[in-house]
C-alpha cells in the first residue's frame, strides 16, 4: 500500500484482513463510547455538555470564516511537530465524555494500534500521532470549544445527527437565517467537502498547517486529519448530499480510521521514551524540521 501512494490522486484500499473489529475492543474494556446523556449530574458530563453549548451557540458562517483568516497567516510560533506534540502532555480535552487523560497519551494509543494493524503503511502511523495536533490553538487563546469536539457544516440546516442538536443550538445566529437553514444552504449540489465550511476546530487548523508546510503525507492522510472529528458524515450519514466522488472514496478510509481513534482510548498507556525514534523517522520523512503554525 505504502508504494501506491506515490501516485498522486490513487485512492488507497483497506486490506479486509486487517481491520480493527470495535467490538473486540468494547468486550476488552467494558466500556460504553461517545454518550452524550443531557440531563447527567456528573461534573464530568455537564462539562462536556457545556463546551457543546457554547461551540453550537457561536460557531456559525461569519466566525467560521473569521477563524480561516485569523489561523490561516501562520504567524503565531514556529515549533516541530514533536514540539508541538509535548504540548499536549498539558492538554485534557473537554468535549470527550469518554476519557479525562492528557492529549499526548490518547496520540500515541491510536499510532501504536494503527502501527499494529497496518504495518507497512507509515504515513499511517504518522497520521494517527498527530491527527489532533491542531488541539495546540488551545494554547495560543482559542476556547476549547473552538478547537475540540465534534464538527459539523455551518452555512446548511443542522442535522439531526449533531450532539445535543435540540438543546444547543437555540442561540446560534444562523439558526433562523432563511439563507443557511435549509437542506443546501449557501451550497450547490455535491460541490465537495473541500468546498464547505466546518464549524472551526483542530481538525481544520492542522489540515491547513500541514499543506502549508508542504508536507508530504498522502490524499488519505490528509482527509483523515481534515475529517475524522466531522462524526454527522461519517458516522451519522448526513451531508451526503454534498459530497463529491473523491469524498465519497475517502469516506472509507475515515470510517475504519475512527475505530482507532474512538476505541484505543481504554488501552494500556504506551512507553512514549521507547517509541520517540520511529516516529522522529516519521517526521523526517514527511514533515520535516520547523512547521510555521
Amino acid at each position: 500500500m505504502a508504494d501506491s501512494c506515490k501516485e498522486k490522486g490513487k485512492v488507497l484500499l483497506i486490506d479486509p484482513s486487517l481491520v480493527f473489529r470495535p467490538e473486540d475492543a468494547i468486550t476488552k474494556s467494558g466500556w460504553e463510547f461517545r454518550r452524550f446523556p443531557e440531563d447527567s449530574g456528573h461534573p464530568h458530563m455537564q462539562q462536556v455538555k457545556q463546551t457543546y453549548l457554547s461551540m453550537h451557540t457561536h460557531q456559525c458562517v461569519d466566525y467560521v470564516q473569521s477563524k480561516h483568516i485569523q489561523w490561516g497567516l501562520f504567524n503565531k510560533f514556529e515549533a516541530t511537530v514533536f514540539e508541538a506534540l509535548e504540548k499536549l502532555n498539558d492538554l485534557i480535552d473537554e468535549s470527550d465524555p469518554d476519557v479525562t487523560i492528557p492529549n499526548i497519551v490518547h496520540a500515541y494509543q491510536t499510532a501504536e494500534r494503527l502501527r499494529e494493524a497496518y504495518p507497512n503503511d507509515d504515513w499511517l502511523h504518522l497520521t494517527g500521532l498527530i491527527h489532533d495536533l491542531g488541539k495546540i490553538m488551545t494554547f495560543y487563546g482559542e476556547p476549547q470549544w473552538s478547537t475540540v469536539g465534534d464538527t459539523f457544516a455551518v452555512g446548511c440546516k443542522f442535522p439531526e445527527s449533531i450532539v445535543y442538536r435540540h438543546t444547543t443550538f437555540h442561540k446560534n445566529p444562523d439558526l433562523n437565517n432563511p439563507k443557511f437553514n435549509t437542506k443546501y444552504g449557501m451550497y450547490e449540489p455535491n460541490c465537495g467537502l473541500q468546498n464547505i465550511y466546518i464549524s472551526w476546530g483542530h481538525d481544520e487548523y492542522m489540515y491547513r498547517v500541514l499543506k502549508h508546510n508542504k508536507c508530504t503525507l498522502p490524499d488519505e492522510a490528509f482527509y483523515i486529519i481534515r475529517f475524522h472529528s466531522f462524526y454527522p458524515w461519517h458516522t451519522g450519514g448526513d451531508y451526503m448530499h454534498l459530497c463529491d466522488n473523491r469524498d465519497l472514496e475517502m469516506l472509507p478510509w475515515i470510517k475504519e480510521f475512527n475505530k482507532f481513534d474512538l476505541y484505543t482510548k481504554k488501552e494500556e498507556i504506551p512507553n512514549v521514551e521507547e517509541l520517540k525514534p520511529y516516529y522522529q523517522s516519521l517526521i523526517d520523512k514527511y514533515c520535516p524540521g520547523k512547521l510555521n503554525w
